[in-house]
C-alpha cells in the first residue's frame, strides 16, 4: 500500500510538472490531415522543429481514410512533397507481390490511366497504402507527431497582442512556438485564435458571383421523387431531411454542403466483411432514394453509389449527384459543434450510410438484380482494421473558412482575376453537393446547393493563407483558407491542401528565419524557394511536359 502511494504521488507530481512545463518548438502544426503531414515534412526538412498535433487517433485525412480516387483536377498542377507522395505511390505499385487480387497490368486499363503512366504518379490507391508511404516520409523527417492531443477550444490558445503565445490541450499540455498552422478541415484552431471567418453560402452579391448562395436545381430533375410521407399527399407530411422553406435563389445561409464516408469496399469474398444494419435504421430515411430507383427503371448499382475501383478488387465508394451516400442536411452543424457533439454527429453520417447499404441490398422494394448486386459487396476486411473496418475520418467538405485580405472567389478560378502572389495552383472544378433537400411553393422536390462547373489553372494567393494583422499575425491556415462557398468547392482538394500545407511551412520557417513576420515578408522570398522545392506555376509549361511524356510513352508502348 505504501509503495502504491507513493507510485501515486511521483505520477501526480510528474502529471503536474509536465503540465506546468510547455513544449517549445518552431512551428506547430494543428491537424493531422495531409496538407498538416505536409506542413510538417517541410519545415523538418528546413531544419526547423516542429510538432505536428492531432486530435483524433488517425492521420492522413481524406487521403488516408478512404478517398483513393484523388481529384486534381489538373494533375499536372500538382508539384512539391505532393508530387513526391504520389510518385511513392507509384513506385510502390511497381511491385508484382503488392498486388494479392489482380495485376497491375490488369488493374490500369479500367482507368485509362495514360497519365498516369507519362507523370509516374499515381492517383489511385487503397488506404492502407496511403498510411504506409506518409507515415515513412514522416519518419524519415523525424517529425515529433502526437495523436489523440486535441485543441482545448474554449480557452487553449494565450495570445499577446496579435500573436500566439501558447497553444494548450484537453489534457493539459502546453505547446509554444514562433509560428503555427491550423490544418484541420473545421479551422478549430484559428477560430480560437480570434481569426475572422465565414460558415455557410455568402449571397452572390457580396463578391458579384454568379454561383453563390441558394442554388436551386430545375425542378424536373427531380420530378419522379416525391417530398411527402405519402406521395402525392402534402397532408401526410415531409419526409426525413426534407426542409419546408427553399429560400432564395443566389441568397445566402449558414448551410454546408453534405458530408458523407468515402468507403472502401470489396467484391472479394475472402477479403469483404458483410453489411450489418444499424441498431438506429429506419427505412424512411431511404425513401427518397427508393423514390428515385424506382423512377429509374434499369439502375445500376454503380449509378446509386459509386464504386470506383481501386487496386486489389476494392473502391473508392463516393455519393452519386443527387440521391446516394451524401448525408444531405446533416453538415449545418459540424463546423461550431462542440468536440462532443462532433461524436454523436459522426455517428449519425455513420448510422445513415451504413444503413443505406443495408437498406440496398435487402429491402424488398429495391429491385431483385440491384439488391444482388449490393449484396455482393462488403466492407474490405484488411483496411482500417483499428475502427471496424469503417473509414475514421468523416469527408468534411466544407466548414469555416478564413476572411483575410484576399478572398478567393469565382472570378480567380475563371481567371477573370489573377492573384500576384500565388503560392501554388487549384484547377479542379467549381463543385458543391447538395446542401438541403426542399419543397417548393408548387410542392415539389427540389434540390438546393448542387454546383459544378469548370474551372481553370489559377493561382491560390498567399494572402488566402493569413488572417488579417490585426487579428493574428503568427498563423498560417491551409485547409480553410479565405474564400468564398463557391471557390472553395474548386480548391478542396486534397493535393492542393498538401501544397498549401507545403508552402505554409515554407512561408513560417522563412519568416522565422528571416526575423520578420509572416505579413511582411517579401514575396519574391517565398517564390524563389517555392520554385526551388518544386510547387508548379507554369501551369501551359507543366502541360506541355505531360504531353511530350505521353507521346514518348506512347511511341514505346507502340
Amino acid at each position: 500500500m505504501k509503495f502504491l502511494r507513493l507510485v501515486l504521488l511521483f505520477t501526480s507530481a510528474t502529471s503536474a510538472l509536465f503540465a506546468a512545463t510547455p513544449h517549445e518548438t518552431d512551428v506547430l502544426v494543428y491537424g493531422g490531415t495531409a496538407g498538416g503531414a505536409m506542413a510538417a515534412i517541410q519545415t523538418a526538412r528546413m531544419g526547423k522543429t516542429v510538432v505536428l498535433l492531432e486530435p483524433g487517433q488517425h492521420l492522413g485525412g481524406l487521403t488516408t481514410g478512404g478517398l483513393g480516387a484523388t481529384d486534381a483536377g489538373h494533375r499536372y498542377t500538382v508539384g512539391g512533397i505532393a508530387r513526391e507522395f504520389y510518385r511513392r505511390v507509384f513506385d510502390y505499385y511497381q511491385n508484382p507481390a503488392v498486388w494479392k487480387s489482380e495485376a497491375r497490368a490488369a488493374y490500369l486499363p479500367r482507368h485509362a490511366l495514360i497519365a498516369t503512366e507519362a507523370l509516374q504518379l499515381q492517383w489511385f490507391f487503397e488506404p492502407k497504402v496511403a498510411s504506409l508511404i506518409l507515415d515513412t516520409m514522416l519518419k524519415e523527417a523525424k517529425v515529433d507527431v502526437r495523436l489523440g492531443t486535441a485543441l482545448d477550444r474554449t480557452r487553449g490558445v494565450t495570445k499577446s497582442g496579435a500573436q500566439i503565445t501558447e497553444l494548450v490541450t484537453t489534457d493539459g499540455q502546453r505547446f509554444r512556438a514562433k509560428a503555427f498552422i491550423d490544418a484541420t478541415y473545421e479551422g478549430d484552431l484559428l477560430a480560437a485564435a480570434g481569426a475572422n471567418y465565414i460558415v455557410g453560402r455568402e449571397p452572390n452579391s457580396r463578391y458579384n458571383e454568379t454561383l453563390n448562395g441558394v442554388q436551386l436545381a430545375p425542378p424536373e430533375r427531380t420530378a419522379h421523387v416525391s417530398p411527402f410521407r405519402v406521395a402525392g399527399d402534402p397532408k401526410s407530411g415531409l419526409l426525413p431531411r426534407v426542409r419546408a422553406t427553399h429560400g432564395v435563389q443566389g441568397e445566402g445561409d449558414d448551410q454546408t454542403q453534405a458530408f458523407n464516408f468515402r468507403l472502401c469496399l470489396t467484391n472479394e469474398a475472402a477479403n469483404r466483411t458483410a453489411i450489418t444494419r444499424p441498431s438506429t435504421y429506419d427505412a424512411l430515411n431511404y425513401e427518397v432514394i427508393l423514390r428515385h430507383i424506382l423512377g429509374r427503371p434499369g439502375i445500376k448499382l454503380n449509378q446509386v453509389y459509386s464504386l470506383t475501383p481501386m487496386p486489389n478488387q476494392k473502391t473508392d465508394t463516393n455519393n452519386r449527384v443527387y440521391f446516394s451516400t451524401d448525408f444531405v442536411g446533416g453538415s449545418h452543424p459540424w463546423a461550431e459543434a462542440s468536440d462532443a457533439e462532433r461524436v454523436t454527429l459522426w455517428q449519425q453520417h455513420k448510422d445513415y450510410q451504413l444503413g443505406l447499404l443495408w437498406f440496398i441490398a435487402n429491402d424488398p422494394r429495391i429491385p431483385e438484380t440491384l439488391r444482388a448486386e449490393a449484396a455482393h459487396w462488403g466492407l474490405a476486411r484488411d483496411e482500417f482494421t483499428a475502427s471496424e473496418n469503417w473509414p475514421p475520418a468523416l469527408y468534411v467538405r466544407e466548414a469555416r473558412r478564413l476572411i483575410s485580405d484576399y478572398v478567393l472567389t469565382e472570378h480567380d478560378c475563371t481567371n477573370e482575376r489573377t492573384a500576384p502572389d500565388p503560392v501554388t495552383l487549384g484547377s479542379y472544378a467549381m463543385d458543391s453537393h447538395v446542401v438541403n433537400y426542399v419543397v417548393d411553393a408548387e410542392g415539389r422536390l427540389r434540390v438546393d446547393g448542387w454546383v459544378a462547373k469548370g474551372s481553370k489553372p489559377y493561382g491560390i494567393s498567399y494572402r488566402t493563407l493569413l488572417p488579417k494583422r490585426a487579428e493574428v499575425t503568427n498563423l498560417l491556415v491551409t485547409v480553410c483558407i479565405s474564400s468564398s462557398h463557391v471557390a472553395y468547392g474548386s480548391l478542396r482538394m486534397e493535393p492542393v491542401f498538401m501544397n498549401l500545407g507545403q508552402a505554409a511551412a515554407t512561408a513560417a520557417v522563412l519568416a522565422i528565419e528571416n526575423k520578420t513576420t509572416l505579413h511582411d515578408l517579401p514575396y519574391a522570398t517565398l517564390r524563389t524557394r517555392l520554385d526551388t522545392d518544386g510547387q508548379i506555376f507554369d501551369a501551359p509549361a507543366a502541360k506541355r511536359a505531360l504531353e511530350d511524356a505521353r507521346k514518348k510513352l506512347t511511341a514505346v508502348t507502340k
